[in-house]
């Protein structure tokens, strides 16, 4: 399947109008799965390119990208919360999206999903809870469960998933504290 230029540039459109809105939600499918991120954390959404590698990184880490000049560290979501790896095709994308942590600097990372799906308004008061239960994503970078039509969609904490799980292990695995 290849990436559809005009799904990619409506949804992008859908992302710059909506930078006002606090409700708005970008999803991308990772796995058969449906997942969300918060759409003021998108910066944009790239097609698959290679990366250059970084020596001692997690296997998640697929490596770096020049970004209009910025170094920006590409992570493979499939593998970092323990889905099968497939090969890499057409429809593959990069959304690249901007963490804020506790020293209230930004942080941009890729993060390598299966393709884009859509823009949805979800309701915050209406997130369901994550379930406590061992598993491949670890609930803290879970914000909930929004209901879409007939399916749900697990809404994740980029600021958590970023900071508190991939940057600390990237920090641990370079031995920088």
């Amino acid at each position: 399947m290849e990436i559809d230029e005009k799904n990619v540039a409506d949804i992008q459109a859908q992302i710059d109008q909506s930078r006002s809105d606090d409700d708005q939600v970008l999803s991308f499918v990772l796995g058969g799965e449906e997942y969300g991120v918060d759409i003021l954390r998108v910066q944009e959404i790239k097609g698959w390119e290679k990366t250059t590698d970084i020596p001692n990184s997690p296997s998640y880490v697929m490596g770096v990208i020049n970004l209009r000049g910025a170094v920006v560290p590409v992570i493979d979501l499939r593998v970092r919360f323990g889905l099968e790896n497939i090969t890499y095709n057409d429809s593959t994308v990069v959304i690249i999206v901007r963490a804020e942590d506790t020293s209230d600097s930004s942080k941009i990372i890729g993060l390598v999903v299966d393709g884009v799906s859509d823009v949805y308004a979800i309701n915050r008061d209406e997130l369901q809870s994550a379930p406590s239960m061992s598993g491949t994503i670890n609930t803290e970078y879970v914000n909930g469960l929004a209901t879409v039509g007939d399916k749900m969609v697990i809404i994740l904490h980029i600021d958590q998933l970023i900071t508190s799980g991939i940057l600390s292990d990237v920090k641990k695995s370079l031995n920088i504290e």
